[in-house]
């Protein structure tokens, strides 16, 4: 009788189910479900007015998820719970909450119902750059060497910033938190009972190191002297490594679910890292970008190499056995949906509708039609910051070369030919720090819908590219964590590395480089270069300047 295992990909505006079958790796089912929140930037629910980038999330959402998702997942296979071994979660991060020592989060009491911070503060909050600001200066000038791990700069996305950002605006929301938790972790504790830290997370986000565990008390101190035992206060539970059994589930989950209580249940991952071993891949060389709203780059290397600009470098924070790379791009599908939504006229509507095509569909088979460079145009993907290798979220996009004679599809192509330009940037420099890279694999729904953007990512980068075989690779990717978790005796796998020969799945099809359009990407990108360091180095302050003043000007007019 053939076992199953559940795949739980939370993202950034819904999460999705998926029910995989052991051994094989095929997808019976996938069920998503919208969160009813979705990303809160602008409001609470109650009305309670946001600052400038901000970005929550309401946790019940998460809740509602599983109680949708799993149960429909039950109904449409007519698989029987009793087979189903195993479940596997995965998250976007740096997504965290505070809660109480149970678990509650803040912003389910009634008392806190109203202030933004006890809410979800979801990976793009980018409120705290300030905080962010302070500590890399303080970590630089203390001589933290842990600081090169994460290319010399943390990212105001992550974990310390966004908790100094409650104790220094709201420390009554810091007092009345037991834990700062992730998401991915908190999660899971929901469906086990019992609370985990996963080393995915606790490393790359947290500052966290297998051998030297967290920063000294005496950096937290330097911070603000109130944050001085934070991780043995907020931070506070041991950290687990990933393709560990975190637990089992619970009986009143089982009742929300369906699913059989005592069903092994995965320790938490990211959506990013828990899609290698989805697309098979088990060794260095080959890097993989989850392309969504934004774009996560995770790679395996055989030693810690310091990386300028990257997103951390932790020892077993992918696959064990190997050092797991992280960079990433904070505006790709977000970049583009901005554009349909806001730039595009009601003429360019009308046609895509006559032809039956989402207007997508519509630029992107018009934007098919140009050659490389035939627009005139070349653009900064810094539409919601820099990721990599910048680090640095209040820069802004930038379009170069428009006339009176420039179209939508143009511009359109230029949005998607900057994201690939950002991703050579942080090709070139894992490569110029020792990092070999040889090929370059894509998952997500934009590597899946759109063939002209992954022909134009292996012509920018000029190397091999190759798509996952499935649609849902984190959740897939969750799903072999989770029949790893189960265990070989329950009928699921003891090794991660087998499980993923047997169940990652990889498209037959592969993009090859036109060398005829690759060498006008060179000149193009060399364009992107200079227009990279001029404004993002600090040649040129002037999208920090406009932001300042947006920033000042938005304050005054809320007071």
């Amino acid at each position: 009788m053939p076992k199953y295992s559940i795949g739980v990909d939370f993202g950034s505006l819904s999460g999705r189910s998926v029910l995989v079958e052991i051994g094989t790796g095929k997808e019976l089912e996938s069920c998503i479900f919208d969160y009813p929140h979705a990303v809160m930037d602008k409001q609470l629910p109650d009305g309670t007015k946001l600052g400038v980038d901000w970005a929550l999330q309401d946790p019940q959402d998460y809740i509602d998820v599983l109680s949708h998702t799993i149960p429909e997942l039950i109904k449409k296979t007519g698989v029987s719970p009793d087979d189903i071994i195993g479940i596997g979660t995965d998250f976007t991060a740096c997504t965290v909450l505070p809660v109480k020592a149970d678990g509650t989060p803040l912003c389910f009491l009634a008392e806190y119902r109203s202030q933004p911070h006890a809410y979800v503060k979801l990976w793009k909050h980018h409120a705290a750059q300030d905080k962010a600001n302070q500590l890399n200066e303080i970590a630089a000038k203390m001589g933290q060497s842990w600081l090169n791990r994460y290319g010399g700069k943390i990212s105001s996305e992550w974990a310390i910033p966004k908790i100094w950002q409650i104790l220094d605006e709201a420390p009554e929301i810091y007092a009345a938190m037991d834990y700062f938790v992730e998401a991915a972790d908190w999660i899971i504790w929901q469906m086990t009972g019992v609370q985990s830290r996963n080393s995915c997370t606790a490393g790359y986000k947290a500052m966290w190191n297998k051998k030297d565990g967290y920063p000294s008390p005496a950096f937290f101190k330097a911070l603000d002297p109130r944050l001085e035992d934070i991780t043995t206060t907020k931070l506070s539970c041991p950290v687990t490594a990933l393709g560990e059994k975190a637990g089992e589930i619970t009986a009143a989950m089982a009742k929300l679910t369906g699913l059989k209580p005592g069903t092994a249940v995965a320790i938490g991952n990211v959506d990013a890292h828990v899609t290698i071993p989805a697309v098979k891949i088990e060794g260095p060389g080959k890097i993989l970008g989850i392309m969504g709203t934004s774009t996560c780059h995770v790679l395996l290397g055989v030693e810690e190499k310091i990386v300028p600009g990257m997103c951390g470098v932790v020892e077993d924070g992918i696959l064990p056995g190997f050092f797991g790379y992280e960079a990433g791009q904070s505006c790709v599908g977000d970049h583009f949906d901005w554009f349909v939504k806001n730039c595009v006229s009601s003429e360019y509507e009308a046609a895509a509708k006559k032809e039956h095509k989402n207007i997508h569909e519509y630029l992107t088979d018009k934007a098919a039609m140009l050659d490389a460079g035939e627009s005139g145009l070349v653009a900064l993907d810094w539409w919601n910051g820099n990721r990599s290798v910048l680090v640095d979220v209040d820069l802004t996009g930038l379009m170069l070369g428009m006339t009176l004679q420039t179209k939508p599809e143009e511009m359109y192509r230029a949005l998607i030919e900057a994201t690939a330009y950002g991703t050579r940037k942080i090709i070139e420099t894992f490569i110029k720090s020792g990092v070999p890279i040889q090929e370059f694999y894509a998952s997500g729904g934009i590597s899946q819908k759109n063939t002209m953007a992954m022909q134009i990512y292996a012509d920018v980068i000029n190397l091999p590219v190759r798509i996952a075989g499935s649609k849902q690779g984190p959740a897939l990717g969750s799903a072999i964590f989770g029949a790893v978790a189960a265990g070989k005796t329950c009928g699921g796998y003891d090794d991660i590395f087998q499980a993923t020969r047997d169940m990652g799945k990889l498209r037959e099809d592969v993009y090859i480089p036109n060398q005829v359009s690759a060498a006008v990407y060179d000149k193009l990108y060399a364009e992107y270069d200079i227009l990279h360091d001029y404004f993002g180095r600090g040649d040129n302050n002037a999208m920090k300047r406009l932001k300042k003043i947006k920033k000042d000007v938005i304050k005054a007019k809320n007071n």
